[in-house]
């Protein structure tokens, strides 16, 4: 029987948070979990103004990384449906369409995965609206993460993924070698595939955020480099 569940990590997200959490639940019914990094109070504001059923809020106050987020949101998510066996991640922002759920949903069941990534570097994957230097700079670093690693994945940095539960559990165990940011997302590719789960990639199409402001920067770009080359020198530990 399918059991899921949703983690939604997010930063100063409060101009999309609702329409998102309305746009799954016109889809489907399941626990949805916000795990909110912002230093203020208006996402937490707008979510006891709307009062949603089956929607868990957790304000951790400081920005502690978006791999943290969605670790930490796995780690309550166990806790409170214990028969679980899907749990989503997908980005604040609108950037991942809810409308991809159910298609999603069905063809990680129907293959029995540990872990399907929506891939924006497919066949048929698309981008929309994204600027010519970030374009080139996910194309560059997925590249290289794909060389270094050399796990079969097209797309190590899209964080609108699927997961079973023993993967979740895995992670959650394993996964604290690159810190708390984007390059969790890399570092769980490479802890999964070492560890016997089956990944796969269903096709995407990934839209850029109309509101709010982006949190990836310089140093975040850097942050992730280091940590994509500390990856490789201990990927043989996995």
């Amino acid at each position: 029987m399918k059991k899921i569940g949703i983690v939604i990590p997010a930063f100063n997200e409060d101009k999309n948070i609702i329409n998102l959490i309305k746009q799954i639940k016109k889809r489907i019914n399941c626990p949805i979990l916000i795990v909110d990094d912002s230093t203020n109070q208006n996402t937490k504001k707008l979510l006891n103004k709307n009062k949603f059923k089956n929607v868990k809020y957790y304000h951790r106050g400081k920005k502690l990384g978006r791999g943290s987020a969605v670790i930490f949101g796995f780690r309550k998510l166990l806790k409170i449906k214990k028969d679980v066996n899907c749990l989503i991640e997908m980005d604040a922002d609108m950037s991942h369409s809810p409308r991809e759920l159910k298609r999603n949903i069905f063809y990680f069941y129907k293959n029995s995965f540990g872990l399907l990534i929506g891939s924006r570097y497919l066949p048929k994957s698309k981008i929309i609206n994204w600027p010519l230097s970030r374009r080139i700079l996910s194309k560059l670093s997925n590249k290289l993460a794909k060389f270094l690693l050399e796990a079969p994945v097209n797309d190590y940095t899209n964080g609108y993924r699927f997961y079973s539960k023993e993967a979740a559990r895995t992670i959650i165990k394993k996964c604290k070698n690159t810190g708390g940011g984007f390059i969790v997302l890399s570092e769980i590719i490479l802890i999964l595939w070492k560890n016997g789960f089956k990944i796969g990639e269903i096709r995407s199409i990934f839209k850029n955020r109309i509101r709010g402001e982006s949190s990836v920067n310089f140093k975040l770009v850097i942050e992730s480099f280091l940590g994509l080359i500390k990856l490789y020198i201990i990927r043989k530990s996995f």
